[in-house]
């Protein structure tokens, strides 16, 4: 039995480092995703974003690759409702994830994310849009955020970051109607 537990503890400690090195506040990271298609998105520090700054548990929220999952999701999304010949660069400058860890909750629930209406999602992200000629079709800052994350969707999605990601597909489709929803007059 003991020999199981040192194969158990130096296996544990060799993959620590890995572990520890994943996080999303990693300096040798890159901050963009590679160019693909008319899409590109890049995004500033993470550790300036809300979810870090405003956390109680800042190693807890630090750690994963959801930054680049967010910024993947947006760039494949915008990239299927983005009309022929236009381009849209996208720079992400703050993320809240929902939910937040509370620290009243106890030591044993201090890694546990609490999804509350008073913690939504929101994102904040500077946009240009370019049509083929060059010309800027739309620019500036868009705030997104979804209040009532928790009254919509689906309860069987296991996605960690589920919210965030319909907050963004909300969003592009306000920002990139389908042409069907053109010609009918409606953001679908």
């Amino acid at each position: 039995m003991r020999p199981l537990f040192l194969l158990t503890l130096i296996a544990a400690l060799v993959a620590a480092p890995a572990h520890a090195a994943r996080t999303v506040t990693d300096p040798s990271l890159p901050r963009a995703l590679p160019a693909d298609g008319a899409v590109s998105v890049e995004w500033t520090d993470p550790a300036q974003f809300s979810d870090l700054r405003f956390s109680n548990n800042r190693w807890e929220a630090q750690q994963g690759d959801w930054v680049t999952q967010l910024a993947r999701h947006l760039q494949e999304r915008a990239q299927a409702r983005l009309p022929a010949g236009q381009r849209m660069d996208v720079t992400i400058t703050d993320i809240q994830r929902a939910g937040r860890y509370e620290p009243g909750a106890g030591i044993n629930y201090s890694h546990i994310r609490v999804m509350r209406e008073i913690y939504p999602p929101r994102m904040t992200l500077n946009l240009r849009i370019t049509g083929a000629d060059g010309q800027v079709l739309a620019e500036g800052e868009r705030k997104l955020s979804d209040m009532s994350y928790l009254q919509t969707g689906s309860t069987i999605n296991t996605d960690n970051l589920r919210y965030e990601k319909r907050m963004i597909d909300d969003w592009l489709r306000r920002e990139l109607p389908s042409p069907q929803a053109v010609a009918r007059g409606d953001a679908g």
